[in-house]
């Protein structure tokens, strides 16, 4: 059984001042790294793929430290594009996200329709999810890695399947084309075999 697994980094610094994709990790987010780099799966993991982003790429660099997997870097699987309105404060941001998943073919504010995020990451990554030899580990956002998930479970694009908050993980089963179980902190022992749509 040849598994995805696919990482949202964990808390990031804000900082209204600089372009969301140079944030960079917390304390927090650095002790919850080092976590996830404990997890036994780890052994099983053959190739790390993480996106370009300073906060992903810094959790995959914790990774590589512990067990010397080197990510290779696809830019294409970055988080949604907000551009268009930058950074906004909660709760401004709060309801944009919201727009967002309850009208996947709309454009909240300039953001990326999330029909074209989910086509993006999917694409990106297409390569990953048929059956290979070793586990792969994705290292990316939470905004596509929801909307990939939702592909891959067979659900419509919905917010109440995103993670509660950064730092989660879900596995999709490569070998038999099966989504595993939904996102569980990646500080928390494994999560309940068989598949679940979202596991808390």
């Amino acid at each position: 059984m040849a598994l995805l697994r696919y990482v949202s980094h964990p808390e990031v610094v804000i900082d209204g001042d600089v372009p969301v994709a140079r944030w960079g990790l917390t304390d927090r987010g650095r002790t919850r790294a080092e976590a996830l780099a404990g997890q036994p799966w780890f052994a099983s993991a053959g190739l790390v793929v993480s996106s370009d982003e300073v906060k992903a790429v810094e959790t995959a660099a914790v990774i590589e430290a512990r067990h010397g997997l080197v990510a290779e870097v696809r830019p294409g699987t970055g988080e949604i594009d907000r551009s268009a309105t930058g950074f906004l404060p909660e709760p401004v941001y709060g309801e944009v996200s919201s727009a967002f998943f309850a009208n996947p073919e709309d454009s909240p504010h300039g953001w990326e329709r999330a029909v074209d995020g989910q086509t993006r990451i999917r694409t990106e990554l297409a390569d990953l999810l048929a059956d290979g030899p070793a586990d792969v580990v994705v290292i990316g956002h939470g905004g596509v890695g929801t909307l990939l998930w939702c592909h891959l479970a067979g659900l419509a694009i919905d917010q109440r399947h995103d993670q509660p908050h950064p730092g989660h993980w879900w596995t999709y089963d490569r070998a038999a084309g099966d989504a595993v179980h939904g996102w569980w902190p990646i500080d928390a022992t494994e999560p309940p075999t068989g598949r679940t749509d979202r596991s808390m």
